[in-house]
């Protein structure tokens, strides 16, 4: 994911423009992904070839100490090379492909490059507008408050020599790319409804000589200011920017840079690239998106491309603790503005604040539920915590005292039920079970507490004094949550309506980890080891590709067979926290290096992978994974 807070750019894995977000990060995907991807094709000896196809060789990365890519494409029948370095313009919403070609032929030939693109402006996938603008020999694809300029050239600074604009994806019509594969473009001028264009750029090279191509797309509100941006950046060149735009991500990692010394290179490395992921999905106005890529429309009923606060609030929790304050202050002031009056935040959000979809219903039996996860609110009032923690930042957290700290606490403390004392059932941290769960209840106990810790720093003693009640009401009735039985904290409860409990004892990593992290002094240090040990025991390496699953039976994108559930980096990440804060390093560190052996040549984690093949499944990257990656390395380099 390439991106600088306002433009994003998704490369999938044959190096393919697969999304384009503007302007904001993950809402209004540009492309048509869930079809097809951008494509480039090239053109030599009268051979045709895209570069997806089976014959090319493919390698993909990125830097290491700036988001910019790394792209090696090779195709041995033709001999032809290309390298790509792509970028998103730190300031600018451009995004730039330099791409290198080169001849690996003993003699000279004619290469012709052919760079495709197919927008979808207009979410009906019609109405768009695409045409070849003459004077300043550039494409326009627009509708509305939206113009993409797309413009290649050579290095001798020609321009792209023959373009093509037709439809795609309607009244039966394949696409204008077609146009691309005898060599020859019909410049065909102008063309509406669903479109597609195509440019392309020759170039003459001896034998095994090479050349580069420079290539850009400007995302603006207006043709009048794209063109403006376009003129700068040819006055500027490519080359420059690019400079500028690397100087501005070693500046960014250079806040961490200190922090990451004790660090193997390896484990720098791929810190360094799990930063640059997580900022690249956090937009300027303070949303976090839990991922950008758009593949999983194709298998579910939804994107990623939403601000959930809770994996905003860990998204956040490596960058302050490295000492950024920019990102963490937007973004609870994102949580801030989007809080109900009630006091809770929502299931998800849009980047630009408005609600986001959800599953959850609003009635339960014959009675009326918030469609909520309460930790969500909770953490980001725990996070908040961190924040001051590290920042000492007391101003800006008592700014938001009246607005975010108090509705929130109040409404924890008091949506609890009178006959167990604690949380109310709401939906767990990973959307499914609705009832009163062991993680909701340890980190809204611990978000009380620092609550109660803000109260009286910013002098509410009336504040502090209920904040303070309520969880201690909490820690006196947590008994309820563990099975004496089988020795492990339970996923949860469900309160009936006879004044029962309906128990659900399913082993599951998140009811370890909110004891550990939130609440082990009052919820028990040996109910917690007794936990990690049933942990082990059924789902720690529990397939051949080691790791664990979330919990016992997890049929999300289950695959066959489907062993216990697929294993998560997150839930086995915090395995080796647990391990870090029990003296046991060794252990901490084995589940470091499998997450390591795991990532993507690029360095970027999935969310889940194959149990029984190693292979990413679902959303890649997923910032939460990244996150937890960072945190438990810093565990385990300086534990707290």
């Amino acid at each position: 994911m390439l991106g600088n807070g306002s433009l994003t750019v998704g490369l999938n894995e044959a190096g393919l423009v697969h999304d384009f977000y503007y302007p904001y990060v993950g809402l209004d995907n540009l492309t048509t992904a869930r079809s097809m991807d951008h494509k480039i094709g090239i053109w030599v000896d009268d051979q045709f070839s895209w570069v997806d196809e089976s014959d090319w060789g493919v390698y993909v990365n990125f830097e290491k100490d700036a988001l910019v890519s790394d792209i090696q494409l090779t195709n041995n029948r033709l001999q032809v090379a290309l390298s790509f370095n792509d970028f998103v313009d730190n300031e600018l919403n451009v995004f730039f492909r330099q791409i290198t070609v080169k001849n690996l032929a003993d003699h000279e030939r004619t290469i012709r490059v052919f760079m495709h693109q197919v927008f979808q402006i207009s979410r009906a996938g019609r109405g768009d507008t695409a045409l070849f603008v003459p004077d300043e020999h550039y494409i326009l694809d627009y509708k509305g408050r939206c113009s993409l300029l797309i413009y290649g050239q050579t290095a001798k600074g020609e321009a792209f020599d023959q373009f093509s604009i037709g439809n795609y994806g309607i009244e039966g019509k394949e696409g204008t790319y077609k146009d691309a594969e005898d060599g020859e473009l019909s410049n065909n001028a102008v063309e509406h409804g669903g479109v597609d264009t195509v440019i392309r750029c020759s170039v003459e090279l001896a034998g095994n000589d090479e050349t580069k191509l420079d290539y850009w797309i400007v995302a603006a509100d207006s043709q009048y200011n794209a063109q403006k941006i376009h003129d700068k950046v040819k006055v500027d060149t490519l080359k420059t920017r690019m400079q500028q735009t690397r100087s501005s991500w070693y500046e960014w990692l250079d806040t961490a840079r200190d922090e990451l010394q004790a660090m193997t290179e390896a484990e720098r490395t791929i810190v360094n690239k799990s930063l640059m992921v997580i900022k690249a999905h956090t937009d300027k106005r303070g949303g976090i998106i839990a991922s950008c890529d758009s593949s999983i429309y194709n298998y579910g009923r939804d994107y990623y491309s939403y601000v959930w606060p809770r994996d905003g609030a860990y998204a956040m929790w490596p960058l302050i603790r490295l000492g950024y304050t920019e990102e963490p202050k937007k973004f609870f002031e994102f949580c801030r503005d989007i809080l109900t009056t009630e006091g809770y935040l929502m299931h998800k959000y849009q980047p630009d604040r408005a609600i986001g979809s959800t599953w959850h219903p609003l009635l339960h039996g014959n009675h009326t539920e918030l469609a909520i996860q309460e930790d969500e609110t909770a953490i980001v009032i725990y996070m908040l915590g961190e924040y001051l923690a590290a920042s000492k930042d007391h101003e800006f957290v008592d700014s938001l005292y009246v607005t975010l700290i108090q509705p929130a606490s109040n409404f924890m403390a008091e949506f609890r039920d009178d006959k167990t004392k604690l949380p109310h059932a709401s939906y767990d941290l990973w959307e499914e079970k609705f009832s009163t769960s062991t993680y909701t209840t340890a980190v809204t106990y611990q978000a009380l507490l620092v609550a109660a810790d803000f109260a009286d720093m910013f002098e509410f003693p009336d504040d502090a004094v209920k904040w303070r009640a309520a969880a201690v009401e909490i820690a006196e009735n947590v008994k309820t949550l563990f099975n004496p039985d089988r020795k492990a904290f339970r996923k949860g409860f469900l309160l009936q309506e006879d004044g029962s409990l309906k128990f659900d004892d399913t082993l599951d990593v998140s009811s370890m980890y909110g004891v550990l992290m939130f609440a082990l002094h009052d919820f028990g240090f040996d109910e917690t080891k007794q936990t990690l040990q049933a942990i082990e025991a059924t789902l720690l390496n529990s397939s051949p590709s080691g790791g664990s699953p979330r919990y016992e039976y997890d049929n999300y994108f289950a695959v066959d067979p489907p062993y216990l559930g697929n294993p998560w980096f997150v839930t086995t990440l915090w395995l080796a926290q647990y391990y870090v804060r029990t003296n046991s390093p060794a252990k901490a560190q084995a589940l470091v290096d499998w997450t390591m052996s795991k990532a993507l040549t690029s360095g970027v984690l999935s969310e889940q992978v194959n149990p029984s093949d190693g292979s990413p499944l679902s959303v890649t990257p997923l910032v939460w994974s990244h996150a937890e990656l960072i945190n438990t390395l810093l565990d385990l380099r300086e534990p707290r």
